[in-house]
């Protein structure tokens, strides 16, 4: 992060800002996380949408705007968590490689970025997008599996046991480790290209949102074949079709072609760098409350 930590922050404290920041950026940027779900999840050769905006507006026409938050209370619940387990696994690495100047290298940065992203996988991040999943792929499919978040929740746990909500956690794992890794790198850096050494500049809200936002876009190239691999393990269908994580990518290779891996680019783009930016915005204002 190119905020520089107070000497009073301590992992109690960042835990605390980091579930508010979930929770905020979650309610802000859950419909275009929709709208990229419901797009990798729809078939090739008959696809039901043909874009983001024809994906968004049938879904409000059938389903009104609330439709576009379908399955989203296990995400703002996991967001939080998640965004808690981020901070404090970062933040607590990073404290480690730092000099007695407070710097840290490249390397350092990235390591602690995906110390991060392991701890968000496996604290949040699966279980909960397996259960968005889920309730959108039920949706979409108007199979009527699940009346809502916590009724799925039940019928997977009952049905799969624990493991059912951790269907995924492989490629959630590389692409949320691969995302910090990324991503608090790239934010400090580009921050400091805009604003150089300037020390008032480095804390002000909006250039942290600003270099956020492009460390998320440039995130989501590296990371969207992760992404959709576990978008796919974790459909309705994906125990009948696929037996694991690597025979998932090789069909989507061979029945859809690479170019399908980069299937919800956009949308996704749009909500991760919403999400990225809104975060590193949010983060530093509760320093002042909390």
């Amino acid at each position: 992060m190119g905020l520089k930590s107070d000497p009073s922050e301590g992992p109690v404290r960042t835990f605390v800002k980091g579930f508010l920041t979930g929770f905020i950026e979650a309610i802000i940027c859950y419909p275009t996380e929709f709208v990229k779900t419901q797009l990798q999840l729809q078939s090739k050769t008959n696809p039901e949408y043909s874009g983001i905006m024809d994906c968004a507006k049938k879904t409000v026409n059938k389903n009104g705007f609330m439709g576009l938050y379908r399955g989203a209370a296990p995400l703002i619940i996991g967001s939080s968590g998640k965004q808690a387990a981020r901070w404090t696994g970062y933040q607590t690495v990073a404290n480690q490689f730092k000099d007695e100047k407070g710097n840290i290298s490249i390397p350092a940065r990235m390591f602690a970025g995906a110390c991060g992203g392991v701890s968000e996988a496996v604290l949040a991040v699966t279980p909960i997008e397996t259960l968005k999943t889920r309730v959108t792929d039920d949706m979409r499919r108007g199979t009527g599996n699940y009346s809502g978040s916590l009724d799925a929740c039940v019928k997977i746990l009952k049905n799969d046991g624990p493991a059912g909500l951790y269907r995924g956690v492989v490629p959630t794992i590389a692409k949320q480790a691969t995302n910090q890794a990324v991503r608090f790198p790239t934010q400090f850096y580009f921050l400091k290209f805009m604003v150089g050494d300037d020390k008032e500049k480095q804390k002000n809200p909006i250039y942290n949102g600003l270099a956020g936002a492009v460390a998320g876009a440039v995130s989501v190239l590296v990371t969207m074949p992760q992404d959709t691999v576990k978008t796919r393990m974790q459909g309705e269908e994906a125990k009948k079709l696929y037996k694991g994580t690597v025979d998932c990518a090789m069909q989507i290779m061979k029945n859809e072609g690479p170019a399908f891996f980069y299937a919800g680019t956009w949308p996704r783009m749009i909500r991760v760098s919403l999400d990225v930016g809104i975060t590193f915005c949010i983060f530093p204002l509760l320093s002042k409350y909390i």
